[in-house]
């Protein structure tokens, strides 16, 4: 299998070689570009909810690298038989969170396909000393984490009609809500590292994090926020399969000491999910004081430390 090879451009900071959130390339020594691209099938049934959280999600990984979101272009998979008035509302719904970002919808483009997909290719400045990366996390640093694990297994429960209205609900709005006001609260403290929880899970996000870093990453499982209803969820067996094939890759990575059942919600894989962000433990303290004092949701759910043995180590605390 041939691999990627990085560019010989000088003026490309952030690559594929980390695994990062979005690429960066430096247009001035005071500007740089930030791009990105994400595309999720429904996960809702509304398709104007669909449409935002399907533009919010694409809009993290822009917050995430400590950027600002300023263009985004619709890239839109639609089948025929679907009615022309979905479309627009899933288009208006992505236009409303671009709108609550303030990014400019420059474009699109549409292909026909037998399933419904969504997203957006988005760009974003950040000036180039001021990138946070996913894999500079410093021993010593609290990991603290911006939203709730439990979205996929939920999304996977409501296709069964077995998720509570609750459940649906508030799902629903952790997925809509950017990660803008957690980014703008980060980057007023010293951030070692940070990335956004998605599709490979908490834990999968977190070993990109240790593996680029070189640390050991600890978790406190006690500690850890979920979506109410979680575990009862995957006790009724409303498990994605994307979970199981994270867990199955990132596995060897993780260290535990008799609570494997209670960890398939870490292996969940997040649509639209929070920050994960490392930082010292003095700033780490401020930034969980200043999100209590202005209503954001943080949790401080574990720490680094130097490599010794898995990249991620578990425990109950």
């Amino acid at each position: 299998m041939r691999k990627l090879e990085r560019p010989h451009d000088p003026n490309l900071l952030v690559g594929l070689e980390t695994a990062d959130d979005a690429g960066v390339y430096r247009l001035t020594d005071e500007c740089a570009l930030v791009e990105t691209a994400d595309i999720i099938t429904p996960v809702v049934d509304d398709p104007f909810t669909f449409g935002r959280i399907a533009a919010a999600n694409a809009l993290s990984d822009v917050y995430a690298m400590g950027g600002r979101p300023v263009t985004a272009t619709n890239l839109v998979f639609f089948p025929c038989a679907l009615p022309a008035e979905v479309l627009s509302a899933m288009l208006a719904g992505g236009q409303a969170a671009l709108n609550e970002a303030g990014c400019c919808l420059v474009g699109g483009h549409t292909v026909e396909d037998d399933e419904c997909k969504y997203g957006m290719a988005v760009s974003g400045v950040v000036h180039p000393e001021r990138i946070v990366r996913n894999c500079t996390a410093r021993p010593g640093d609290r990991l603290i984490l911006t939203k709730p694990l439990g979205t996929g297994i939920i999304a996977t429960a409501t296709k069964a009609e077995l998720a509570s209205a609750e459940q649906v609900a508030e799902a629903t709005r952790w997925m809509t809500t950017l990660n803008r006001q957690a980014a703008a609260l980060m980057l007023e403290y010293d951030v070692s590292a940070a990335t956004d929880v998605t599709g490979f899970g908490l834990l999968g996000h977190l070993s990109e994090m240790a593996q680029g870093a070189g640390v050991t990453m600890r978790l406190w499982l006690d500690r850890i926020p979920l979506i109410q209803g979680v575990h009862e969820l995957i006790a009724d067996g409303m498990v994605p399969a994307g979970c199981y094939r994270n867990r199955d890759h990132y596995r060897p990575q993780v260290s535990w000491a008799g609570i494997a059942d209670a960890l398939l919600p870490l292996f969940d894989p997040q649509t639209s999910g929070g920050l994960l962000i490392a930082l010292s433990p003095t700033h780490a303290h401020g930034l969980l004081e200043r999100a209590q004092m202005e209503g954001l949701f943080a949790v401080e759910i574990g720490a680094v430390q130097e490599r010794g043995g898995a990249c991620i180590i578990i425990e109950e605390r």
